[in-house]
């Protein structure tokens, strides 16, 4: 009886705990390395878009919550191992990376553009402002960046869904050059290492910004696709067991918190605060 007793009272303990955890904190994986949407300031501070979001969010939720830098190339291994809670770090919602983790609704859109150094060859590339790989009609336009890429190297950064597009032969066979954090893909742009590169088009606009280098757009932006659909938080799938039950009740309070966000315009405010135009969705 004894034992009975214990062995209930640890099984309530636990999941009192496992309760509580969540309670208690939240914690929140982001890279630091994708300015604007997240970075790391010279104090060694997290800042940026989500930085902000993501306190805004836990303030609806009124739950504390711990942001925590990961490299971007470990994050959903990191995710998946409980390192922390969500991941909001600029990550797309794609069906590649929805076999794996789940995603709440999209609270910012990111499209992609290439770019080059003023000067490039690929400057007034003929094409149309926007493509969306989900739409047909696109052959014409991918075509024409096929032959503007033909042997050029463009750089990305590994494990982004830039690097799977260009590996997935719908602008030929490219050359691709992966770097580990978008700041060395900047860098080895403006330092003539790449001829072009891929990225979230605010990505090159900001480093552009706040470096004074004549970094420039040419092409499309592209969505859809390879590219996802928006911006969300990505979470843990959801199973039977306690902890599992505990992460689709924080899908579920993610998906209401962004909700009221955006109602409340706080998601378009920061946008425009970040981006310099209201990139909520």
């Amino acid at each position: 009886m004894n034992i009975f007793k214990k062995t209930i009272l640890t099984v309530l303990a636990f999941l009192f705990i496992i309760g509580n955890v969540y309670a208690d904190k939240v914690k929140i994986g982001t890279e630091g390395a994708y300015p604007p949407w997240n970075d790391t300031d010279a104090s060694g501070a997290l800042v940026g878009f989500e930085i902000d979001l993501a306190n805004e969010l836990c303030a609806i939720l009124k739950h504390e919550c711990e942001i925590v830098p990961q490299d971007w190339d470990g994050m959903i291994p990191a995710l998946l191992m409980r390192k922390f809670d969500v991941i909001m770090a600029g990550m797309s919602i794609t069906a590649e990376r929805q076999k794996t983790i789940t995603f709440t609704q999209g609270y910012a859109t990111e499209p992609a553009t290439l770019a080059v150094m003023k000067g490039s060859s690929l400057e007034g590339m003929d094409t149309p402002n926007s493509i969306n790989l989900n739409l047909k009609g696109n052959d014409k336009t991918l075509k024409t960046i096929t032959s503007a890429l033909a042997g050029k190297t463009v750089c990305v950064q590994t494990a982004t869904i830039h690097q799977k597009f260009l590996d997935s032969g719908d602008v030929g066979s490219v050359n691709v050059r992966a770097y580990k954090t978008q700041d060395e893909v900047n860098l080895d742009l403006t330092s003539g290492r790449c001829d072009v590169a891929l990225a979230a088009a605010v990505a090159f606009t900001d480093y552009a910004d706040k470096s004074g280098k004549p970094v420039v757009l040419v092409g499309p932006t592209f969505s859809g696709g390879a590219f996802g659909n928006g911006v969300g938080v990505g979470i843990r799938q959801a199973s039977d067991s306690a902890i599992g039950k505990r992460d689709a009740k924080i899908l579920k309070d993610f998906n209401k918190a962004i909700d009221k966000a955006r109602k409340q315009g706080i998601i378009s405010k920061l946008a425009i605060k970040h981006f310099g135009f209201d990139a909520s969705m």
